[in-house]
């Protein structure tokens, strides 16, 4: 029996404080969980945000810029300290990294989409824990809101071109609700989702953090997009990582989303 495949997608406002600096209790909990479940027989995959949040922390930036060509430097800056704070961490746990970096023609043909499968399945076969990101530096679409969009959806597109069992999305939220919980007090949590639909669609509310470019209804997207390709989605609070050995005992700590077949 094949490893079971399980994509991490973790956002910026899981990696950073308010002030753009990296949480780093936060993420050492979140590669100590990815590690020992990597040592338990999962094939595991992050896909990380926070390369430009991380740039703003280093610069000194309190507020995203508004220009593509500020938050390009801002990403490259910011990608560096990630990978180098990744392949520390996870070589504490003996465990090695790489970084990929894709973009949004990347994925445009099934050629390029069994390439990066091809790389990733060498990867794992390597025991090796890839760490994927859209390429900020040299491509705006994420940064302009076009093609791929944000690393929501990127982690389902990779999920799905890697033939993946789960995606795991990490956000600044317990899951999806009923209502907008910050401002409503009688907002009520959503354990399951059996489809997404419209109605589904309406309870997201916000534009994200100040430090990244999702919110709950690009987690929706995503969601809808990796379930209707047989994916299993949970939106989970990434406060404590520790709750993402929950789903692999079969809880529901966030809010699931069940693949269509």
């Amino acid at each position: 029996m094949d490893n079971q495949k399980t994509v991490i997608k973790v956002g910026t406002s899981t990696l950073t404080y308010d002030n753009g600096k990296i949480n780093y209790r936060r993420i050492e909990s979140l590669c100590k969980v990815l590690a020992d479940l990597h040592n338990s027989g999962e094939d595991i995959m992050l896909v990380s945000s926070g390369a430009i949040g991380v740039g703003m922390g280093k610069t000194g930036l309190t507020k995203r810029p508004g220009e593509a060509k500020k938050k390009q430097a801002l990403a490259a800056i910011g990608q560096c300290e990630l990978m180098f704070m990744y392949d520390k961490i996870f070589g504490e746990y003996n465990h090695s990294v790489a970084q990929i970096l894709l973009t949004a023609d990347a994925v445009e043909t099934e050629k390029k989409r069994r390439n990066i499968n091809n790389t990733i399945d060498e990867l794992l076969s390597m025991g090796i824990i890839p760490i994927i990101n859209e390429n900020d530096t040299v491509s705006i679409d994420e940064l302009e809101g076009n093609n791929i969009g944000d690393n929501d959806m990127l982690s389902a597109i990779v999920s799905h071109i890697i033939n993946a069992d789960r995606l795991v999305i990490l956000t600044d939220i317990d899951g999806l609700y009923d209502a907008n919980p910050r401002v409503c007090e009688t907002a009520k949590k959503i354990d399951v989702v059996t489809k997404i639909n419209k109605s589904i669609l309406d309870m997201a509310a916000g534009t994200g953090s100040n430090r990244g470019t999702g919110g709950m209804i690009t987690k929706l997207q995503a969601a809808d997009y990796a379930t209707k390709r047989g994916i299993e989605v949970h939106v989970i609070n990434g406060d404590n990582p520790k709750l993402v050995y929950d789903i692999f005992e079969g809880k529901t700590p966030g809010t699931k989303f069940l693949a269509q077949k």
